[in-house]
């Protein structure tokens, strides 16, 4: 896959920014602060109950079928009613989780070492993220990552989330970068790289959780670790 690109685009929650972790920690911190072990639920099973409810919601709202206010209120409101917990504000618990998100700052293994590689390799960097802007400017600045990146492109600024091809043209256009010349690194193949190969410009596939997928659509490298974007980069 090697060849001379210029321009570099990542993804950010789960291929810089460890997003599983942090967001843990930051529901443990919110929990904590609502007093919820006292409605009689464990950390535990209220955070997997809220994952699989929120990753819904997200993939319902990728596709605009609803809005951020839905997602952000139902997100909690289907984890209260799943579990049966009353008389807790769901908008409420989702400011404080946004709150306390940004303030966790765990990295993905190897994520500072190929920033720090690829920016004195006189790479040109960029994110392409989906999620709320007011968080993730927060994220990036709060981690350290900040100073890495040109520009940052988060799908609500862009009116348009991954993998929806706006994204990606605005992004190659407001950073004077060529198709031929660009590639896309990220974590989630359908939302990542099949829309990265959808608009032309290829792709590396993070494949942390090591998902079985067949390198068949366009050019794709598959890794199972940053530290292997050393042998493609």
């Amino acid at each position: 896959m090697r060849k001379k690109y210029t321009h570099l685009f990542f993804d950010l929650d789960n291929t810089l920014w460890d997003f599983k972790t942090n967001s843990m920690y930051a529901m443990q911190e919110t929990f904590r602060l609502l007093n919820l072990e006292k409605k009689g639920v464990e950390f535990g099973h209220f955070f997997n109950t809220y994952s699989l409810h929120n990753d819904s919601l997200w993939a319902a709202y990728r596709k605009k079928e609803v809005t951020k206010k839905e997602l952000t209120r139902q997100r909690f409101q289907l984890t209260f009613d799943s579990l049966e917990i009353d008389n807790v504000d769901a908008l409420m618990m989702n400011d404080m989780y946004l709150k306390e998100m940004p303030k966790q700052s765990h990295l993905i293994d190897g994520a500072r070492e190929i920033l720090d590689y690829t920016k004195s390799k006189g790479y040109r960097l960029f994110i392409i993220t989906n999620g709320f802007k007011e968080v993730q400017h927060e994220k990036l600045k709060q981690s350290g990552l900040q100073n890495y990146f040109e520009k940052v492109f988060i799908s609500e600024e862009i009116k348009m989330p991954k993998p929806g091809r706006e994204i990606f043209e605005h992004a190659i256009k407001s950073s004077n970068a060529k198709k031929k010349s660009s590639l896309m690194i990220g974590d989630d193949w359908e939302v990542d790289i099949r829309g990265a190969l959808n608009f032309g410009i290829d792709a590396v596939y993070f494949n942390r959780l090591k998902q079985p997928k067949s390198n068949s659509a366009g050019d794709v490298k598959i890794i199972d670790s940053l530290k292997e974007l050393f042998l493609v980069l």
